[in-house]
């Protein structure tokens, strides 16, 4: 059993690894398409902010998730090991041929049809399984939606006028707002205790996360103010600063999300094996792990689907490659705070499509979408029937 326990542990690992240079791509794709970074600096900027995640989503809500894919009376070592199995092979599979599949949807495929094929489809939980798979449609169209009304919005901003300033008003007026709601400011401590409540803001993890991302758009939405005082150059120079702090901003919901499917996996194990009875329970090492190997995953980069994700599907320039990535991040962190593991995948192609279509919808490459959306959908289907081959072969053995 301990054996079987480690062997499924160093396999989630490993697939942690193949996830992060899988989806490599998805944070630096338009970061490197823009030429603001070189491949290399792309890689190792998106694989430092990966492995910083671990200390800014320490709630594990996406692992609570995922660890609930299959009902717990159902979980066992060899339901898990045909699961990872399976995954580690269709993400071989989708990025030697270039497709930007979802690392999630194949974990929670994989897991999912090993369970089915251990003792029937009452295994698996449906609340899980449908969320996840309506969010193959609604995190691009999210991702989609949020890019395209920031593109304008910047567009916009490079226009002498009012409404640009009073919408950048507006969002500095909100930001405001939703941080004294959400943040737990209390005036008499504020008053008398400044610099520990100031502490506890920052390093108390939900509210960190909230207060990184409320920081983004803050200073997106001061840039927007002076936009319009600023040449073509000007601009284009100081969008390329932007897209440092966006894709940094990309890489952390990124890491924060992905590397959460891995710690679930392992945290099912382990409580398959009786080590632990939740997902809270997980020894530090394990988040730990997974954020590193993920992280190092990134480092070897996918190049293959680089082209797919920074130019195939549109041409994607500096203020598009910020629009883009902050649309993506701030899906993530919703996403991750609503506990949906999404796919990042599905998340940054959908804000690519979204910023493309600003400047006309035949900008983007709708051909190309098409084939990535039927990859969307036959992943979960395709995994789930790869894990039960795996687990009736892996029967005869135990």
């Amino acid at each position: 059993m301990a054996t079987f326990l480690i062997v499924i542990i160093a396999l989630t690992l490993i697939f942690d690894y193949i996830n992060g240079f899988h989806d490599a791509a998805n944070s630096i794709a338009t970061v490197v398409s823009t030429k603001v970074l070189t491949p290399f600096q792309a890689v190792l900027w998106a694989a430092f902010f990966n492995f910083i995640a671990l200390y800014i989503f320490t709630d594990f809500n996406v692992a609570s998730t995922i660890s609930k894919t299959v009902h717990k009376e159902f979980i066992t070592l060899p339901v898990i090991f045909s699961g990872i199995i399976a995954a580690i092979f269709w993400n071989l599979l989708t990025w030697w041929f270039g497709i930007p599949s979802s690392s999630s949807h194949t974990l929670i495929g994989g897991f999912s049809g090993a369970a089915i094929a251990h003792a029937g489809f009452s295994t698996v939980n449906a609340d899980v399984i449908i969320k996840t798979a309506s969010f193959i449609f609604l995190a691009p169209l999210i991702g989609m939606i949020m890019a395209f009304i920031l593109s304008l919005w910047f567009l916009h901003s490079f226009r002498k006028g009012i409404i640009p300033k009073l919408i950048a008003i507006a969002v500095l007026a909100g930001i405001g707002m939703f941080l004294y709601y959400n943040l737990e400011f209390d005036p008499a401590k504020l008053k008398s205790n400044y610099q520990s409540h100031v502490i506890n803001v920052i390093f108390y993890s939900k509210n960190f996360k909230w207060l990184l991302l409320s920081l983004i758009i803050v200073v997106l939405a001061l840039f927007t103010l002076y936009l319009n005082n600023l040449n073509t150059y000007r601009a284009n120079k100081w969008f390329k600063r932007l897209q440092l702090v966006s894709s940094a901003a990309f890489s952390i919901g990124h890491g924060g999300n992905d590397a959460q499917k891995a710690m679930g996996i392992i945290a099912a194990a382990m409580i398959a094996a009786g080590q632990i009875t939740d997902v809270k329970h997980m020894p530090y090492w394990v988040p730990f792990a997974c954020h590193l190997a993920m992280g190092l995953g990134t480092l070897t980069g996918g190049w293959r689907i680089v082209k797919t994700m920074g130019t195939r599907i549109t041409k994607v320039t500096p203020f598009e490659g910020v629009a883009a990535e902050t649309a993506g991040a701030i899906t993530l962190f919703v996403t991750e705070a609503l506990k949906i593991p999404v796919s990042t995948t599905h998340t940054i192609a959908g804000s690519i499509m979204g910023v493309g279509a600003t400047k006309r919808l035949s900008a983007v490459r709708w051909g190309v979408t098409v084939n990535l959306l039927w990859a969307w959908i036959l992943t979960i289907p395709v995994s789930g029937l790869l894990a039960a081959l795996v687990y009736w072969i892996v029967s005869f053995f135990i």
